[in-house]
This record gives structure tokens, C-alpha cells and sequence, in this order.
């Protein structure tokens, strides 16, 4: 690993290294140390420990903030659902980690740079070293931008709380009128605003807020639907 590779990646993950040496560990998978003993160099296996505590962490922030209305158990499950394998593997290719992950010869005969759980390992290493090298508001800044994409697919996926569709579903066995949603009120500037959504069906009503339309649908349904529950 040359230092123009080095800096040719930093380039890419927009954050300048004070210690480029931090990223060339976070880069050294653990068969290509074992293969090369006498150079007395560390892998990166401590770094993916603590840079899966980071990605943690902050995706957490990230999603209190945004989403106040939620309960841990949504968040816990958003979480799981964006710090993951897959997604981590995701986003290594969108930013061509492979291309620079050290790998012994076995896992370049094998084809490691493809492997999801090289790259998802590799992406944690690389967290860390952003972590140490800059802080918590550097390695915030970094997941922030590779994650924030995500959120809304991950938060309007039926796996995790998808209330509107249990309210529907249960209105439609009742024989009830078909749920209505209005916004009720919109504060806060453009950048941070704060929605309100009134629920109707028939004659209950709830109130719902959060970041989005989306989500103030969906605690005002997460409402209504524990009102339409106990009338059952």
C-alpha cells in the first residue's frame, strides 16, 4: 500500500488523515499480517471492535435526534437495519474500499475484495481510524453522510413500524370508514421542521408529530391503533 493509494482513498471518504499510518492499519486484513510476520505490523481487528461501537453510537444520535417520537424498540430495530452486514458491505463499494483492503494471497485468490463480510469489517476499521485520528465529530460527519440516505427506506420499511398499514388493514376487517390524515401544522424553520398529523377514522381521532410527514403519519397511527385495539 503506497501512500498515493493512501491518499487517493482519503480523498474519497473526504476526510484528510493526520496520521496516515492509523488508515493503512485499518486497511491490513488479518491474512495479510499473518503472511507477512517479519514486517511486524498490526491487522485491523482491534479497529472493527471499536468502530462497530462508533457506527453504534452514532447511528444512534442520528436517529433520536430525527426521530423523538419513536420508541426504542423502533429505533433499536431502524438501527439494526442500517448497521448491518449488507448495508455496511453497501456502502465499502460505494467508495471502492475493496480496491484498497490488504489482503493475503489466499483471499485475493478467493476474491476477498468482494467479500461482504471484508468489506463490512474493513468499513468499521476505517470508522475507527477516523474516530482517533479526528474525533467524535469527524467519524460523526462520515457516517452521517454515508447513512443519512438510508433512513428514510429503512424508516418506511414494514419490518420495522409500519402502523399506517396495521390501522388500514384493521379498519378494513371492521367495515369502518378509511383512515384520513391531515397535516394540522408544520414549526420550526425549513431545515428543522416539526409536522403534526391529525388521525380520523370515524369518530376517533389522534395527533401524530415528527420530522416528516411520514413519520408524524405514523405515530399518529401507532396511536390510533392502540385506540382501536382495546375498543376490539
Amino acid at each position: 500500500m503506497t501512500q498515493t493509494d493512501l491518499i487517493r482513498f482519503q480523498n474519497k471518504i473526504n476526510y484528510k488523515f493526520k496520521d496516515l499510518e492509523i488508515l493503512s492499519q485499518a486497511l491490513r486484513h488479518s491474512s495479510f499480517v499473518n503472511e507477512n510476520l517479519d514486517l511486524n505490523i498490526e491487522d485491523n481487528e482491534r479497529l472493527e471492535f471499536l468502530g462497530d461501537a462508533v457506527l453504534n453510537l452514532v447511528v444512534g444520535h442520528i436517529l433520536m435526534k430525527r426521530y423523538p417520537e419513536l420508541h426504542e424498540g423502533d429505533l433499536s430495530k431502524i438501527r439494526a437495519g442500517m448497521v448491518n452486514e449488507s448495508q455496511l458491505a453497501s456502502i465499502a463499494q460505494q467508495i471502492d474500499l475493496g480496491s484498497y483492503v490488504q489482503l493475503g494471497k489466499g483471499e485475493i485468490q478467493t476474491k476477498g475484495w468482494e467479500k461482504k463480510s471484508i468489506l463490512a469489517n474493513t468499513f468499521e476499521a476505517v470508522v475507527a481510524a477516523v474516530y482517533l485520528d479526528g474525533g467524535f465529530d469527524a467519524a460523526f460527519k462520515i457516517i452521517d453522510g454515508r447513512f443519512s440516505p438510508l433512513l428514510e427506506s429503512v424508516v418506511a420499511s414494514p419490518a420495522n413500524h409500519d402502523y399506517k398499514s396495521q390501522v388500514q388493514e384493521l379498519v378494513q376487517m371492521k367495515h369502518q370508514e378509511m383512515p384520513v390524515y391531515t397535516v394540522v401544522r408544520e414549526i420550526g424553520p425549513d431545515h428543522n421542521k416539526t409536522f403534526s398529523v391529525r388521525l380520523e377514522v370515524g369518530d376517533m381521532q389522534t395527533e401524530g408529530a415528527g420530522k416528516s410527514k411520514k413519520a408524524a403519519e405514523q405515530e399518529a397511527a401507532r396511536k390510533g391503533l392502540e385506540i382501536l385495539k382495546t375498543d376490539d
